[in-house]
């Protein structure tokens, strides 16, 4: 059974890292993709203190890149390219690539997921011009400025504390009266004298002019009243859509548009699998990532055994 790759891992952040060494161990003959720089998300989170192994905690950037170079000691490479579509119906799955098809054995899918967007006006507008879903690429911008942060859940009250490292006051907005983040993480926050809560509300507008953001119109949601707060920043962390377009018809997704898949990380099509962020998963963290990996590329491994014995 001649394929180009026993196995392609389709996206290189802590997901498909890691399913890229254990892959590399294996001795597999081994694609590993990214559309983008490799380490994903996570390369924007300014500081992980969950990661077991660092005590001191390191950046997402500096994890990232030890993962990387872990990788590539096993001898993989990690190719940048982007996949447009598959072909899993048979035993030899084919991928068509930028710039090329690849045929092979088996494939674990980590594209993870992508920040949602509010869908206001002047959110694409002014997207880059002051509207950001990254405090750690761009908080920096906002030194000794207003800015506004969306959103109530861990990312965005983690996000919103980083942001007044520089910023002097931040407008959190959350469509609730009380935040969904961890309980260390709200304490965190109300403690912080630069964070003003804006309760029940929602940010149906961003204003601006050709220099960028200068404020947004915010709607409460129990008096329906509309104010406008003025602002050189708006952050938004509103949840997240998995990154599956290319793959909707080929395997199981649940209504989320995640990647269903089972205990072993098989996906519903044979020899598929899928590991992190992009699949139906209670908790997104690099842990979780990590650890979904190292099973999906173990059973990956005695697939293709399976299948090369069943071919010899």
């Amino acid at each position: 059974m001649h394929t180009d790759y026993d196995l392609v891992i389709i996206g290189a952040g802590p997901a498909g890292l890691t399913a890229g060494i254990y892959a590399g161990r294996a001795q597999l003959k081994t694609l590993l993709l990214e559309k983008a720089a490799p380490g994903g998300q996570i390369l924007v989170s300014d500081w992980i203190e969950n990661y077991p192994g660092f005590p001191e905690g390191i950046s997402g950037a500096d994890l990232m890149m030890k993962m990387a170079e872990q990788v590539k000691r096993f001898g993989i490479a990690i190719e940048s390219n982007e996949v447009i579509s598959v072909d899993l119906s048979g035993q030899i799955k084919k991928l068509t690539l930028s710039d090329r098809t690849a045929t092979t054995k088996a494939i674990i899918i980590a594209t993870g997921a992508s920040p949602k967007k509010l869908g206001v006006p002047g959110e694409d507008e002014f997207y880059g011009k002051g509207v950001s879903t990254c405090a750690t690429c761009d908080g920096p911008f906002f030194r000794d400025s207003v800015v506004v942060a969306v959103g109530g859940g861990d990312s965005a009250v983690q996000e919103t504390i980083f942001l007044t490292r520089f910023a002097k006051k931040v407008y959190l907005i959350h469509r609730r009266d009380q935040l969904r983040a961890t309980r260390i993480l709200q304490e965190r926050a109300f403690a912080n004298d630069k964070i003003e809560f804006v309760w029940d509300s929602v940010v149906t507008r961003i204003n601006g002019s050709e220099a960028g953001v200068q404020g947004v119109t915010v709607k409460n949601v129990k008096t329906g009243r509309t104010s406008d707060l003025s602002a050189d920043g708006c952050f938004m962390w509103v949840g997240i859509t998995p990154n599956t377009a290319f793959v909707k018809d080929a395997v199981q997704l649940d209504a989320g548009g995640f990647v269903v898949v089972n205990a072993k990380m098989e996906t519903s099509t044979p020899g598929v699998y899928a590991a992190g962020d992009v699949r139906n998963t209670p908790l997104r963290q690099v842990a979780t990532a990590v650890g979904d990996s190292a099973i999906a590329a173990t059973e990956a491994a005695k697939y293709i055994e399976n299948l090369e014995a069943g071919h010899s």
